[in-house]
């Protein structure tokens, strides 16, 4: 019989919870069985499968880094701004390890619900960019550098990468510095693709 008061969305927050203290790939049916206090099969009431249950992990991962950059953005444009978002990745992905870990893959081209939430981090990097003058020609190009840079550190400070003594939070604003300067520069239009400023 299913534990009182277990509905899909309690289902998916007790495996985001899961996955958060865990890591992302400890989620199964049987462990979130387990920590729901039911039998595995009875999980189907609520999630089609472990597949979709990741989706809804990463679905609420991504609805959240949303509002945490969006807030962290609001009131702020260019530099400040970039500073501040930047910071709150960070933030997010340590307090949230495992729902940060889900929400990493693109989401497929057919679904759309996916796509629309995942949209949301997007376009609050674009909204930073455009402070800089990266104009939408560009901006694909500059949210994928800044990504792949903000998710490297924290990937690697999140998994013991980083072993030297010096200060990890100076190493980390030294980073969004430098891409504060290379925004303030980022080549626009025929000069990004002649090579000409």
């Amino acid at each position: 019989m299913p534990r009182a008061g277990l509905t899909s969305r309690v289902v998916a927050e007790e495996a985001a919870r899961l996955c958060d203290e865990e890591g992302f790939d400890a989620l199964t049916l049987a462990s979130l069985a387990k920590r729901v206090g039911v039998a595995a099969p009875s999980l189907y009431k609520h999630v089609d499968g472990l597949a979709a249950l990741r989706r809804e992990v990463a679905l609420m991962g991504m609805a959240e880094l949303n509002e945490v950059l969006r807030g962290a953005a609001v009131g702020l444009a260019g530099a400040p701004a970039l500073r501040a978002v930047a910071d709150a990745y960070r933030r997010y992905a340590r307090a949230h390890p495992g729902r940060y870990a889900a929400l990493q893959h693109a989401p497929r081209a057919d679904d759309e619900e996916a796509r629309r939430v995942a949209a949301g981090p997007v376009s609050v990097l674009a909204a930073v960019l455009r402070g800089f003058g990266v104009g939408d020609d560009q901006s694909v190009h500059a949210i994928r550098a800044l990504r792949s840079a903000l998710h490297g550190f924290v990937h690697l400070e999140a998994n013991g990468g980083f072993a030297l003594p010096e200060d990890l939070d100076e190493s980390y604003r030294l980073l969004v510095e430098g891409f504060v300067r290379a925004f303030e520069g980022w080549p626009t239009g025929a000069a990004s693709r002649t090579g000409h400023t």
